[in-house]
């Protein structure tokens, strides 16, 4: 789909709209008053290069340094609208501000120098893509990815990625449509508002319900991206990811990719979009629009207009009425369909301990996790529930967690109308330090870092303002099946694992650390569901006493039917209060492996050697160096291969499962005498072949020397 433009000046009347400037701002209001470039023009339509050169013409950044860290947090919070960049190590804060903004930090002990590294930066960037602009022939068809960040994908390629998904498991993905932007509304382009749905159909109940919204504001481009990731570690890891699978089959994760999918488009081109595109209010300008999240009903303009702007021009444009624009709208009706009100009338009534659903809004930069209020300092009446999930969630990206509220308030935000409203745990993370954040950091720093904070919230969406309070269960293993492959009923295996209640971002406030008091597992049934048989675990060292502890036990596997199962494990603290599931796959062969013998020439994938069905153990040998070893095995819809190789005492070997193409999906080498191991999933609807190869990788050759057992199952 390509999006039209908006309709700007034509370039001739260009700087006669410049000169227009002190006009149009001062008809749109004191606060805030946008440079030059983002003062309403009127006219015709403008080419997309005048649009970036209009970028380039706003000046009036600053370095704003700060007199302490919590006052420059407090400031990213409250002049979000205006940061462009974050250097906390650094001390300060790039800031687009007016005399009125720099009177007001002023106040708070900042001090303010001209951005010239930033908006030389800036202006290299956009004359980039001005220049590619010119390059480019005008009959092609619209870049596929955002020019200069290849990592992050456009809005089509992030539906596409989600239809991938929906295609690939259509039993754990499917689209809803929430709404429509603002363009569509107006039959001008523009997209419908999808949610991509993920949960186990197959699993029926009532699941809690996981809501994560992204790329509100346009220009922060590590939201959306973060938000696919997830989408794709869930479905993807469902079947061969023990943690992905649970949470898959006993809960449902809402993710909405692109709220404001108009908006990104125009982001999308290197223009520093935030609002949506609504072209009443500041038209025909680069700061059309509403600002989205100063846009929710609950709270809106409650703060005397000091947390957003009544100027249509400004950031923090509120629009004309609370849930006045599409896109809001299409948020707050879906966040009521997931989950009843569960708070009273008055603002100070809490939500009951035991509400279910949690309320994620991605936003990117500042390297904060807040949580309401952000109207005002007043804590909120769940404030001791909020706080101990956010310092959970910042434990796993390092940033500070806080109440929303900075050196000013804030209002209409995303989390009033599920907070504010329906009493359900509700955070903005801002992931980074830059709107465009490099891929580099991206990949290296932020994906990493917050994906394991997305898969804990999933993991204790059933009961947020309680699950949240006890430990964590980590390094869990199972011998004899640690690898993977399967053992035979009646088996006992050892379950080994760390239980821990330290984990908690403690740089802002306290969280109380408790001894572990207990742990258990249950095979097949999660704890908290009718028919659990839970099996109490042992610490390692003999008593429960300190806030990490080893804990270990034996599991019975007799009776068990042939299959894979899932072991849920959790811990107990002092206080009473179980923590969240990690879960492993317990696999027991359907029967005692067929044993056969090498069959030479397998030395290519055209000859590889045909299996029975898995279970079944091959015994072969390495003749030499040069020797490579083919094995073709049919996998069923759905099901994960696993090959595992032990190799004679000097002997190391290469294991990889490919494809009948030769395209590698897995491959793994052991050190001398070692067992290797390798997985891959089949993850079609149709039984698919695949070719297990082993090679030399060092020590002994030969029928004594290079001899390996390999072992073939699938679950």
């Amino acid at each position: 789909m390509t999006t039209p433009l908006p309709a700007f000046l034509g370039r001739s009347a260009l700087a006669l709209a410049i000169a227009a400037l002190s006009c149009a701002a001062a008809a749109h209001g004191p606060r805030h008053s946008p440079s030059a470039a983002r003062a309403a023009l009127p006219g015709a339509e403008v080419s997309l290069h005048d649009q970036l050169e209009a970028e380039k013409l706003s000046t009036d950044i600053y370095k704003a340094y700060f007199p302490s860290l919590e006052l420059a947090r407090r400031a990213a919070i409250s002049f979000h609208g205006q940061l462009l960049e974050s250097h906390y190590d650094a001390g300060y804060l790039v800031l687009e501000l007016d005399a009125e903004d720099m009177d007001r930090l002023r106040a708070f002990g900042f001090r303010f120098a001209p951005a010239t590294e930033f908006i030389e930066k800036r202006n290299r960037r956009l004359t980039e893509l001005q220049m590619r602009l010119a390059r480019r022939d005008p009959s092609a068809a619209e870049p596929a990815s955002i020019p200069g960040y290849s990592c992050y994908e456009t809005v089509e390629e992030t539906f596409t990625a989600g239809d991938g998904l929906i295609a690939a498991r259509p039993t754990l993905a499917s689209w809803v449509i929430a709404g429509q932007s603002w363009l569509k509304t107006q039959n001008a382009g523009g997209y419908d508002i999808r949610v991509l749905k993920l949960t186990n159909a197959d699993v029926t109940g009532d699941k809690p319900k996981l809501f994560i919204h992204a790329a509100m504001h346009a220009r922060e481009y590590t939201t959306a991206p973060l938000a696919l990731e997830f989408a794709r570690w869930l479905v993807n890891g469902h079947g061969s990811n023990a943690d992905a699978t649970w949470i898959l089959d006993h809960h449902e994760v809402h993710l909405m990719l692109h709220a404001n999918p108009d908006g990104r488009k125009r982001a999308e081109t290197g223009l520093s979009w935030r609002k949506n595109v609504n072209n009443n209010f500041c038209a025909n300008s680069n700061n059309r629009g509403v600002d989205l999240n100063r846009n929710f009903t609950f709270g809106w303009n409650t703060t005397n207009g000091v947390g957003s702007s009544g100027a249509v021009c400004n950031a923090t444009y509120r629009g004309p009425s609370a849930g006045s624009e599409p896109e809001t709208q299409a948020i707050e009706s879906y966040v009521r369909s997931l989950w009843p009100d569960r708070r009273g009338e008055d603002r100070n009534d809490p939500a009951p301990l035991d509400t279910s659903g949690i309320h994620i809004d991605l936003h990117s930069y500042s390297q904060l996790v807040l949580w309401p209020w952000g109207e005002n300092a007043t804590p909120a009446p769940n404030a001791a529930g909020l706080a101990t999930l956010g310092r959970r969630l910042a434990w796993f990206n390092g940033y500070t967690p806080t109440q929303s509220v900075g050196l000013y308030p804030t209002d209409g935000t995303s989390d009033n109308v599920s907070y504010g409203e329906l009493g359900v745990p509700a955070y903005t993370i801002e992931l980074g330090t830059s709107f465009f954040q490099s891929c580099s950091v991206y990949e290296n720093t932020i994906k990493p870092n917050n994906l394991p904070a997305l898969i804990y919230a999933a993991k204790v969406v059933r009961t947020p303002y309680i699950t949240p309070n006890g430990p964590d269960v980590t390094g869990l293993t199972l011998s004899n099946d640690a690898a993977g492959a399967g053992v035979a009923p009646g088996t006992p295996v050892t379950l080994s694992a760390s239980a821990t209640d330290t984990r908690f971002n403690q740089s802002n406030g306290a969280e109380a650390v408790q001894a572990i008091a207990a742990a258990e597992y249950t095979i097949g049934t999660p704890p908290w569901a009718t028919g659990a048989r839970p099996r109490a675990l042992q610490a390692a060292d003999g008593s429960f006493n300190s806030p990490t502890e080893a804990l270990t036990g034996s599991l019975k596997t007799a009776g068990l039917t042939p299959g894979r199962h899932i072991v849920y494990v959790r811990a107990r603290d002092a206080g009473g209060t179980w923590g969240p599931v990690t879960a492993s796959f317990l696999n027991i062969l359907a029967s005692t492996p067929l044993v056969v013998t090498e069959v030479e020439p397998n030395d290519s994938l055209a000859n590889a050697q045909q299996m029975a069905t898995p279970p079944v153990q091959v015994n072969a040998s390495i003749a030499s160096p040069a020797d490579v070893d083919h094995y073709r095995v049919a996998v069923g819809a759905a099901y994960t291969l696993f090959a595992t190789v032990t190799p004679a005492a000097d002997l190391s070997a290469n294991v990889s499962i490919l494809t009948t193409q030769g395209q590698v999906l897995a491959t793994a080498t052991g050190a001398a005498g070692q067992p290797v191991l390798v997985k891959a999933p089949n993850q079609t609807v149709f039984d698919r072949a695949y070719i297990v190869r082993v090679q030399y990788a060092g020590g002994g050759t030969g029928a004594s020397e290079g001899a390996y057992t390999l072992l073939l199952s699938y679950f």
